[in-house]
């Protein structure tokens, strides 16, 4: 493995982007090209508001999603990935994939779901 002194991009990358609520956000965006705080709210009905908006705010800063807002009443506000966040895509769903495919093995010990 590479010597990077001090700096890792997986370790930079998963401290950013790696908890779940970032994850399940990005998916959001990709099932539905743009977001509403509606739309995650469908799917990621476990989230608390406050958190939700610290996680879109983080991906906004990250330049993985960009948030628009419309001059209406009431203001309507939108969220899509970024051509950065839709170029991690494909990692996203690499590891999606293997954790539906290896969900099985990867329970603990003495439990299944």
């Amino acid at each position: 493995m590479a010597n990077f002194e001090g700096f890792c991009p997986v370790r930079n990358i998963l401290s950013q982007i790696g908890d779940k609520w970032s994850v399940l956000a990005m998916v959001a965006i990709q099932k539905y090209g743009v977001c509403r705080f509606r739309d995650f709210q469908k799917d990621m009905p476990d989230v608390s508001r406050k958190m939700l908006s610290q996680t879109l705010k983080r991906l906004e800063d990250y330049r993985l999603v960009t948030r628009t807002v419309y001059a209406e009443v009431p203001p309507r506000v939108e969220y899509s990935l970024t051509e950065l966040g839709e170029s991690f895509l494909p990692a996203l769903n690499g590891i999606i994939d293997w954790a539906l495919t290896n969900r099985d093995a990867l329970a603990p010990h003495g439990r299944r779901e």
